[in-house]
């Protein structure tokens, strides 16, 4: 029997709403770096007040746990980075859904998101630059060391823009985290 995949309960029902979304997190890092196995998926999403009842509808109670409308609401209309959960009930996947809301990283990463091919469909990720920086941030939150492996195996496998990266790194404020990572040692 084939291992489930944990991001098909997420990823198709995604695509069929049409709101602007990304993968990054542990599997974005895998598709750039080094494979790993994960039992959640991390998505930016574009969700604006009139899409939360399409979300809730696209998900719904019976197959997943989501958050209350009532609480989405409130979120979305804080117009500040927000986070909530859906557990997909059968399989015990995750899904972590950062509000793309007024982050100007998080917007950076919707308007140069990569399309890529699943196997019978496709899917929306972060570019590698946003990958590295928000684990470089992580790591400055006091993050584990799979995010400098993250970020080392990325390094050497993926082409980046080095310009912006460098310019993200100064905006905000992980130099020690990315000469740890060995960033300032690379020439990529």
């Amino acid at each position: 029997m084939p291992a489930p995949d944990p991001f098909a309960p997420f990823i198709e029902r995604l695509e069929r709403l049409a709101l602007p979304y990304c993968i990054t997190g542990s599997v974005a890092a895998s598709v750039y770096g080094e494979p790993r196995l994960t039992a959640d998926i991390d998505v930016v999403l574009l969700l604006r007040l009139q899409d939360v009842p399409a979300l809730r509808s696209a998900f719904p109670d019976a197959d997943y746990y989501v958050p209350p409308e009532e609480a989405m609401n409130e979120m979305v209309a804080k117009g500040t980075r927000g986070m909530f959960n859906l557990i997909h009930h059968k399989s015990q996947f995750k899904a972590d859904l950062y509000l793309a809301a007024g982050d100007p990283l998080h917007a950076w990463a919707l308007e140069h998101r990569r399309r890529i091919d699943l196997g019978g469909g496709g899917a929306w990720i972060a570019p590698p630059e946003y990958v590295i920086l928000r684990k470089l941030e992580f790591l400055r939150e006091g993050g584990s060391d799979k995010h400098l492996r993250d970020i080392r195996f990325i390094l050497a496998a993926t082409p980046i823009d080095r310009a912006f990266l460098e310019r993200e790194v100064s905006r905000l404020g992980v130099q020690a985290q990315w000469r740890s990572a060995g960033g300032t040692n690379f020439r990529g």
